[in-house]
């Protein structure tokens, strides 16, 4: 095993692959069905043919620069395995930050904008077991990926996930809306790894214009879909902070603050629907 692990990683390193070994190791674990931990122990072992043609498909994947998670199928997410394809974005450790702010108070009924594969939905329905949520996409594909993943985390019923454009279909009220929306600039798409560029959905990294779109329709609409004192909160571009935090103020959203994630860049805007005066 210790040899076809060498010459993966010596093709990956070849076609310049930014992490060779990491990945090298992780997809030889899956072709082998091993846990990433127990791959250590087993690099002295004899492998069959069939795990050399799962590794050497993998390899050849990842050398074609499609993402270490559509080729095992999954990524781990906020603890937990999430299935990951070519329709949804693979979940960001920094979408984490949106989660943990999310869950600093009471949720009863989220709202998740932009679901995708579910991961931000699916993983508050899982922390809080009472609450109920609503996910909505555009993508009719993503919605399947986000099915997929309530499912096997047990929340399915508790979800409920249908296409809208935005808020367009959306009725009820909520104590806590949540997005990351697409918001990769028009100029800066094209400066996107190929790994993002080539194979994840461009309609979920990129609105067009200066990316800023999607926060100008949230922060239109949101407080009509929001209790009094209920949050809002969203995933930035680290240069998206201001921005985004004037149009929350100027559509009279409150308590409008920009939060960093653990690399100290701007991640996340909050703010609430005021309370109406007695």
């Amino acid at each position: 095993m210790h040899r076809l692990l060498m010459s993966g990683l010596d093709r990956l390193r070849a076609a310049g692959v930014e992490t060779p070994a990491h990945d090298a190791r992780r997809l030889l674990a899956h072709a082998a069905g091993l846990g990433s931990g127990r791959l250590t122990l087993c690099l002295g072992d004899e492998v069959g043919p069939d795990v050399e043609d799962r590794f050497a498909a993998a390899i050849s994947a990842r050398c074609a620069r499609q993402p270490v998670a559509q080729i095992i199928g999954q990524r781990l997410f906020f603890g937990r395995p999430f299935k990951v394809t070519s329709d949804v974005l693979d979940p960001r450790p920094e979408t984490e930050i949106l989660v943990l702010a999310a869950l600093e108070e009471a949720v009863r009924r989220v709202l998740d904008l932009g679901t995708g594969s579910g991961c931000i939905l699916a993983t508050l329905l899982s922390e809080r077991t009472s609450s109920l949520g609503t996910g909505v996409d555009v993508s009719e594909a993503a919605l399947n990926v986000a099915r997929i993943n309530c499912a096997a985390l047990g929340v399915v019923d508790r979800a409920a996930l249908f296409v809208s454009d935005w808020f367009d279909a959306v009725d009820g009220i909520f104590d806590l809306i949540v997005s990351n929306p697409p918001y990769v600039s028009e100029r800066e798409y094209p400066r996107l790894s190929p790994d993002v560029r080539q194979w994840e959905p461009a309609l979920a990294l990129t609105p067009g214009g200066d990316g800023l779109g999607p926060y100008h329709v949230i922060a239109a609409q949101a407080a009509r879909f929001l209790e009094p004192d209920g949050r809002l909160i969203v995933e930035i571009a680290p240069w998206q902070g201001g921005a985004v935090s004037r149009l929350f103020e100027d559509a009279g959203l409150t308590a409008v603050r920009v939060r960093t994630d653990l690399d100290g860049r701007d991640r996340i805007v909050e703010a609430r629907r005021s309370v109406p005066a007695e």
